[in-house]
């Protein structure tokens, strides 16, 4: 079923227009991301085995302690479910084969997915698997208009493809800047995770004060760098009290670059 496009409005009211990734790509991507689990529970079970100095034979007719065998079919389920929970809540929505077939979950109103909406949707997956190899999760989003599955309809999120730059604009002043500065978006400041600490508003203030600061005077520049930072920093662990004004400038745009990425609609 070819993908269909949604048409989103933030609480920003901001119009988005995405394509739903739909039951190909998602198929794809859950079978690179059980191959790499598969991968995974198989190197525990060989050091399970290894560490009873045992032969994969003698394993199967050895008497186990009860408790380590709990304890593995525990380490295996938490890892096999955590795995999806928390790579799609503190990468931005991405698993592993996700980002490598470009797609990734989002919240209905267009923002990074929450710690609530992640741990919804992947508990859900009891059900969508049922009866055998995901049958009605891959019914539903067979058939629903938005490809939705029932952890999706339920947690309010969506699994859309990756926008991909269009057309290249003219570059802006604040291009200019941040190309004369030798920054780029691969450069993090912070790990993802620690972006979580900052809200839509922060990014409004961090989007005007890289837009206003060519058109600042030197004086004022200072002032509303070592203004922002104080305000900023604190928030994702940063301390900017030691840090020089141009210092402090290079680290609010690597910011900037890196926040664009999730609250910056480039329609």
């Amino acid at each position: 079923m070819n993908t269909e496009q949604v048409d989103i409005k933030t609480p920003e009211y901001v119009s988005l227009q995405f394509h739903a990734a739909g039951l190909g790509s998602r198929a794809a991507a859950f079978i690179i991301d059980t191959l790499i689990l598969l991968a995974v529970n198989l190197l525990i079970f060989i050091a399970l085995v290894y560490g009873l100095n045992a032969s994969l034979f003698d394993y199967f007719e050895s008497d186990i302690p009860s408790y380590l065998f709990a304890g593995v079919i525990i380490l295996m389920f938490v890892l096999n479910w955590s795995y999806y929970f928390l790579l799609e809540y503190f990468t931005g929505g991405r698993t592993i084969g996700k980002k490598a077939l470009g797609i990734r979950v989002i919240q209905e109103n267009g923002h990074s997915i929450t710690l609530l909406s992640s741990l919804i949707r992947n508990f859900l997956r009891i059900i969508d698997m049922l009866p055998v190899n995901y049958l009605v999760g891959m019914l539903m989003i067979f058939f629903h208009s938005k490809h939705k599955r029932l952890g999706d309809l339920v947690a309010g999120t969506i699994v859309v493809h990756e926008r991909r730059g269009k057309k290249k604009k003219k570059a802006s002043k604040l291009d200019k800047l941040i190309a004369e500065k030798g920054l780029g978006a691969n450069q993090h400041l912070v790990e993802e995770w620690a972006l979580k600490a900052l809200g839509s508003k922060d990014w409004k203030l961090l989007k005007t004060y890289a837009e206003r600061i060519n058109s600042l005077s030197t004086d004022d520049r200072i002032v509303l760098t070592r203004k922002m930072a104080d305000i900023l920093f604190p928030k994702i662990g940063l301390d900017p009290a030691s840090k020089r004004y141009d210092e402090l400038e290079d680290m609010l745009l690597l910011l900037y670059l890196q926040m664009k990425e999730e609250w910056e609609y480039d329609l």
